[in-house]
Formats: C-alpha cells, structure tokens, sequence
C-alpha cells in the first residue's frame, strides 16, 4: 500500500522546508548552475558552473496551499550573470551556505522559471516563478 498524507501534514511539511532558507543573519538565495544536477542538496557541487546568485527576500516563500509553497518573486528576483552557459538547474540555501532544495531551472516547465536559460556574464537575469511541491 501507498502512504498518503493530508492537506494538513502536506503544507506543514513544505512550510517547514521553505522556511530553513529564512534562517540565518542574512537572506536566503538561489544559485543557478549549468550541467547536471547532482543526486541532492548534500551533494556538492564539482564541474557544474555558477552561473548566477539571487538574494531572495524574508521570508522567501509563501505559506502553503494544498501542498505548494510559492516563491515570492515580488519585486521581481533580478540580478546579472556572472558566468556564460544554459541554466538547467538551481540550488537554495539560507543565509549561512546551507543547502537545502535542489531542482530544474528552465523557462517553461521546470520548478523555477527565468526569463532566459542562455545566461552570459553581466546579462540581466530574473526569475519569473517558482514552487516547492510536497507530495501527497
């Protein structure tokens, strides 16, 4: 048989993981990546690029609904490229360095949608949407 979690457990569950990127002194962030995606979080990264950092604001996500936690990306999440490569990946982590979500990064149909996946060094990148699911 298959577990099955309600409503309830589903957002309290993703609240508590959006809301590991808000501890810390400072703010949480997102760094976009090229390459493959490594196996979690955990995994550091080794040949995949850096190819930009977004500050995210306090508190970076807003309260779930039926399991999805949206990024808030209201002023729009802007910053400039700092490497030149296709984005294909993503990494949030609180203010201390802490990894904590790892997903795609694309302009459609990934977990984090920029404006351009074709990033070049001091080209404006934004982000335009983002969620963190919890299964049911």
């Amino acid at each position: 048989m298959t577990i099955k979690i309600s409503t309830t457990a589903r957002n309290a569950a993703c609240d508590a993981i959006v809301d590991l990127l808000d501890a810390g002194a400072s703010f949480g962030k997102i760094r976009i990546y090229d390459g493959t995606q490594p196996a979690g979080p955990g995994t550091a990264v080794s040949t995949q690029v850096l190819l930009a950092e977004f500050t995210l604001e306090d508190p970076a996500f807003g309260s779930a609904a039926t399991g999805v936690a949206t990024l808030d990306a209201t002023p729009v999440l802007s910053t400039t490229g700092l490497a030149a490569s296709t984005a294909t990946w993503f990494r949030a982590l609180d203010s201390n360095n802490v990894a904590y979500i790892d997903g795609s990064a694309g302009t459609s149909g990934t977990d984090l949608i920029l404006n351009t996946a074709t990033i070049s060094v001091g080209v404006t990148v934004e982000i335009s949407a983002g969620t963190l699911t919890m299964g049911a």
